[in-house]
């Protein structure tokens, strides 16, 4: 990806949400992506290049043709594993930019996942695994522009990968899985269609925007991207300092996350939200967890707090509320809003001895204890 064409993303103007959600994946891609919904022209697709280009340089396995991780041996490749069997044992390592991928949306399945030659496999016995948009994407970004367009058999198996962190390929007894691991990004307009109700709950945060209305930012907008426009690596260079330090908070959170705690209170004031908004299924309670614990990291704190739970209700249940014949009539996106903005306000009325309360240490944390003993 050429970066001296990509316009910063703490220039953005406004479009907090959408920013939030980007940022919070990133700190841990294990939430589950997001997709942006809007008109033309409100910065979708620049906000998804732009956080790309100012991601922490990625440690490789070296040679690995799927960015393994050095320090996940557990989730490495079958190459890797085949590389530790024979006797390579540390693998060496390398540094690479950290990868932005844009899938088109009349991608194949193959396309996607990857092919095994079974004829090379039959005739020569050997397995022979060409990688596919899963292989370059994992430990990057995985951008689909219009995914609404996409097929929805191609959509499924992207977002199982980005829930599960694997791809398996499997054909004629014979198998290859490599670690897909990615911040999942879709944006479509929503005036060309919308997604299937089924596979808009699978993404984990779901963001609507639109232009902004404020004549101050309206023209912020005009007078920032003119001057992108007139000297590109010179408008970069005004902004560096501060897309550095977003660079660092990041790479800071990643390593932070699984020291970040919670309190089975904080379980139950996830639980008494999405069961009072009638979400159907579990996977929203994970996503706001999951959120909330990344907030916390990219604040630098060790527990997550009700505004923590507010910031990731926000980005995780509005596309799961949905008011119809079937719904009480007290639900609805008013009813979430009360709620979100009652949980921030607890936090305000917090009493320092909560903070005693029982804390749950990730399972990272329980590993790590343990192998310390």
């Amino acid at each position: 990806m050429n970066h001296t064409r990509i316009y910063p993303f703490t220039a953005i103007v406004g479009q907090e949400a959408m920013l939030r959600s980007l940022i919070l994946n990133a700190v841990d891609p294990r939430i589950g992506g997001v997709l942006i919904r809007g008109e033309r022209g409100t910065a979708k697709s620049t906000a998804a290049r732009a956080l790309a280009a100012l991601l922490p340089d990625i440690e490789v396995v070296k040679g690995c043709r799927f960015a393994c991780d050095p320090a996940q041996p557990s989730h490495f490749c079958t190459e890797c594993q085949e590389r530790m069997a024979a006797g390579e044992n540390p693998l060496p390592t390398e540094t690479r930019k950290t990868p932005f991928i844009n899938l088109p949306v009349s991608a194949t399945e193959d396309r996607v996942v990857g092919t095994l030659d079974i004829e090379r496999a039959i005739q020569l016995g050997e397995r022979h695994f060409e990688p596919g948009v899963l292989a370059a994407a994992n430990r990057g970004m995985l951008y689909i522009d219009e995914v609404n367009l996409l097929d929805d058999h191609v959509v499924d198996i992207l977002l199982d990968s980005a829930a599960m962190g694997i791809n398996v390929v499997e054909r004629e007894g014979i198998s290859f899985s490599h670690p897909a691991r990615f911040i999942l990004v879709g944006t479509m307009n929503p005036e060309e269609g919308d997604l299937r109700p089924q596979l808009l709950d699978r993404f984990a945060f779901s963001v609507d925007i639109h232009g902004i209305l404020d004549k101050a930012k309206r023209v912020e907008i005009m007078r920032r991207n003119i001057a992108f426009e007139a000297n590109p690596l010179a408008f970069q260079q005004n902004w560096q300092e501060k897309e550095q330090e977003l660079s660092n908070r990041i790479k800071a959170a990643q390593y932070f996350l699984d020291e970040v705690g919670y309190t089975q209170r904080d379980l139950q004031l996830i639980a008494e939200l999405t069961s009072s908004m009638e979400v159907d299924g579990h996977r929203s309670d994970m996503v706001i967890l999951k959120g909330a614990r990344a907030q916390a990291a990219f604040d630098g704190r060790r527990r997550i707090s009700p505004v923590d739970i507010g910031i990731a209700a926000e980005l995780a249940l509005p596309h799961r509320v949905k008011a119809g014949p079937f719904r009480k009539s007290g639900v609805g996106i008013e009813t979430l809003n009360e709620k979100i903005d009652g949980l921030k306000m607890q936090a305000i009325a917090q009493e320092p001895a909560e903070e005693a309360d029982e804390e749950i240490p990730s399972p990272d944390d329980s590993d790590k204890k343990k192998a310390n003993r």
